[in-house]
């Protein structure tokens, strides 16, 4: 009797790859034969490498935390990066003294809720010991460079994480992931190395450091949409509340003991929220009725305005205001 031969044929719309173990958990969207993730899940998957590539790359690297909203998704990512261990980098702070109050409460929360370590640099403590003067118009912003250079050069710091992206200003756009730092701490776009295909080249020399913006190709809608799909709980003031502002140079200010409001400045309440926040004395506040996340991001999506163009003061004081602090090391 002779022996049958069986032959199985494939059939052509069969997969000719079968997909990793681990495929089905991820939200992915089909397109075509091959797997694509969503737009979200492409700029997460960008941050929580280059938070990897820094641990791999630098000893002491640091977070920049002010508990506003860019550094929370900022800190979110990172703890996701690395969980279920514990976070490896701690959180610095330049405190300029005028923050809001339910932002630095926030803070602390975050803080103690996951254990983390935080450093404090104090602008007050450089002014009462004269390394730093009040400015005449009595913002502090600008007052932040000098307390968080010495932050750095104290703590040995050779990678700091900021929540910098290239959407909020024409100075940020030019800015690399990996941003090196000299010795001042002074950025020079002309010393910056190319990023191709997402390799980073975090060489410095000793005494220089290197800024580090996971969110660089983030966009402020980006950000909310992220807080809405991974249910991050905010500071209050990023949403509709009733509060009491007076009007300077086109904005909504709070008042405090930074300076204002003035004799000729009316305090009214009005309903507003922050698209960012920052010094007391150049945050500014939008009217809105936006109370949930899904209403902020409606309203971002039709604004014209980017969140700094529309509230901060600290950058209309010149068109390259931003740019010469980033020169003399602000973040």
């Amino acid at each position: 009797m002779t022996a049958t031969t069986v032959t199985t044929t494939v059939p052509s719309t069969a997969p000719t790859t079968v997909p990793p173990f681990d495929a089905p958990s991820l939200p992915a969207v089909r397109t075509g034969d091959a797997y694509g993730l969503s737009h979200l899940d492409a700029v997460e998957s960008e941050a929580v490498h280059i938070f990897r590539e820094v641990a791999g790359e630098f000893e002491r690297p640091v977070i920049l935390f002010s508990g506003g909203k860019d550094s929370i998704v900022m800190l979110h990512l990172a703890l996701k990066a690395f969980a279920p261990a514990p976070l490896p980098f701690s959180l610095l702070h330049v405190d300029t003294g005028h923050n809001f109050p339910e932002v630095l409460d926030y803070r602390d929360r975050v803080v103690a809720e996951h254990g983390l370590r935080l450093h404090v640099a104090r602008v007050q403590d450089f002014i009462d010991d004269g390394r730093l003067r009040e400015r005449p118009d009595g913002t502090r912003n600008p007052l932040q460079t000098v307390p968080l250079l010495d932050a750095i050069t104290t703590g040995r710091y050779d990678a700091v994480f900021g929540g910098g992206r290239r959407d909020e200003e024409k100075a940020r756009a030019k800015e690399r992931v990996f941003s090196l730092r000299d010795e001042f701490g002074a950025w020079d776009p002309r010393r910056q190395r190319p990023e191709l295909w997402s390799l980073y080249n975090g060489r410095h020399a000793p005494g220089e450091h290197v800024r580090v913006f996971p969110l660089s190709n983030w966009t402020e809608l980006d950000v909310w949409q992220y807080i809405q799909r991974e249910n991050i709980a905010l500071p209050e003031i990023y949403y509709a509340h009733h509060r009491e502002v007076f009007a300077r140079n086109g904005m909504w200010l709070a008042p405090g003991d930074w300076g204002g409001p003035r004799a000729d400045e009316q305090l009214e309440t009005r309903l507003v929220r922050y698209r960012t926040v920052g010094d007391m004395s150049c945050t500014g506040a939008v009217e809105s009725t936006a109370a949930t996340v899904e209403s902020v991001i409606a309203e971002i999506a039709a604004s014209r305005l980017t969140e700094r163009g529309a509230t901060r003061a600290d950058d209309k004081l010149s068109e390259a205001a931003m740019e010469d602090r980033k020169r003399e090391g602000y973040f």
